[in-house]
């Protein structure tokens, strides 16, 4: 959990490094409207009725996402949108994808869920909980007292492996513990919400919840408000905050939600404030201001970022993402040190004068196996252009072959569900 954690802190540009489809290497001129670019996801995707979200570019070489909750492909799942990827630009549909289909959601619901499900948020949320046991247990068998503080902080490279492990693990685990508690105490308000919301005695703090049902109440007419317009009149009690997401109505009685981020709010992709526009009228319905929030609910809205690093900042995600990191070593140098008292395993000695032939050995390997490589790649594209139609064919081919697989899953899960 702690090694997915960490990569799910670089989520995006970790997606963009994978697809590079998804970077505008050269933004140019002002973004296409909002009707505009719904027009474009619809004419791609015309049987997806219902709400759409679409959430705007995270800087200006990103794309913008139009969020679709429940595709029949995977409806039956927990949570599997279809994620739309659009060139602002342009209004071009560059990418249409499953979440949970791609390896940067994989990884985020193997953290988050174990790929379980329900089952495996609770099983996370307990884990969070003994997390945060591990630690404060840790630091009070590791405290030796002020007075010997200099010298618990000592690493003694010359007394052998498990001793060398050992300080390392003492020292990892001290300067990682205030990150890794912020990470377990988060991650287990996020996986039992229930419980944030009898603490701070409100609900409708999740994204985009709003602990209440908010429907329009206008007469259904022929000259409804467009998405620009509705976010145009939402830009109104906030004008100098960001537009962040515009979800549309479903239905007669649906109504717009517009999600704004006013500067002092810490969440970068989910913002609190909001603004519900008829889209009938076009006037405002409600509005949904987080600086008259309570201290509970303030609180509230920390949690996200908290866990995911967006209140820290550039160098904070960065320590974020080496405190994951240490996980993997404080549990395999613990594991080791319980078997070496056990005698299961030998002490040996450490020579740090053995590392120096070694590195310089892995360093020539390195700089051969880099050479090979970037040889392979150059190759490989000149193929590529040679075989391009055969390849986008056979492309096409599997795609379509493993389309019909996923219809046909859904289909008989569609005929067991309603079997009795």
């Amino acid at each position: 959990m702690g090694l997915t954690g960490s990569i799910s802190v670089y989520r995006e540009p970790l997606d963009e490094l994978l697809n590079p489809l998804l970077v505008i290497e050269e933004p140019k001129g002002d973004y296409q409207s909002l009707d505009r670019i719904m027009a474009a996801v619809k004419a791609i995707h015309p049987d997806r009725y219902g709400t759409w979200t679409l959430e705007m570019p995270r800087s200006p070489n990103s794309m913008m996402t139009a969020w679709f909750e429940k595709p029949r492909e995977t409806f039956f799942e927990r949570y599997a949108p279809l994620m739309v990827s659009i060139n602002p630009y342009t209004a071009e549909v560059v990418m249409s994808r499953f979440w949970g289909q791609t390896l940067t959601t994989w990884l985020l619901d193997l953290h988050t869920q174990l790929l379980l499900d329900q089952q495996g948020w609770n099983v996370v949320g307990i884990l969070g909980f003994l997390l945060m046991f591990s630690i404060i247990s840790g630091l009070y068998l590791w405290w030796p007292g002020l007075r010997k503080m200099v010298s618990a902080l000592k690493i003694h490279h010359s007394a052998g492996l498990i001793r060398l492990l050992f300080d390392l693990h003492r020292l990892i685990g001290l300067f990682s513990a205030a990150v890794l508690l912020v990470l377990a105490l988060t991650g287990f308000f996020l996986s039992f919400p229930e419980v944030t919301e009898r603490l701070i005695g409100t609900s409708g703090m999740q994204h985009g919840e709003t602990g209440r049902t908010i429907a329009s109440t206008a007469i259904p007419n022929n000259h409804p408000t467009g998405l620009s317009a509705a976010s145009f009149v939402a830009q109104g009690p906030f004008p100098k905050a960001r537009l962040r997401r515009v979800t549309t109505p479903a239905g007669d009685t649906g109504i717009y939600r517009i999600n704004l981020r006013q500067g002092f709010e810490i969440n970068q992709r989910h913002p609190y404030t909001t603004v519900w526009v008829d889209r009938w009228s076009g006037q405002i319905k409600e509005v949904r201001n987080p600086a008259q929030f309570s201290k509970g609910e303030t609180a509230a809205t920390w949690i996200w970022p908290l866990h995911t690093g967006e209140a820290v900042g550039t160098t904070g995600r960065f320590i974020w993402f080496l405190a994951g990191q240490s996980l993997f070593f404080l549990y395999v140098s613990g594991i080791i040190r319980w078997l070496y008292q056990r005698g299961m395993l030998k002490d040996r000695e450490v020579n740090f004068a053995a590392l120096g032939p070694l590195c310089y050995r892995w360093g020539i390997l390195a700089y051969r196996m880099g050479l090979k490589f970037s040889h392979f790649l150059v190759l490989l594209v000149k193929k590529t252009k040679r075989y391009q139609p055969h390849i986008l064919l056979a492309y096409s081919a599997v795609l379509q072959w493993i389309r019909q697989k996923v219809l046909a899953l859904s289909n008989r899960q569609k005929r067991i569900g309603r079997n009795p």
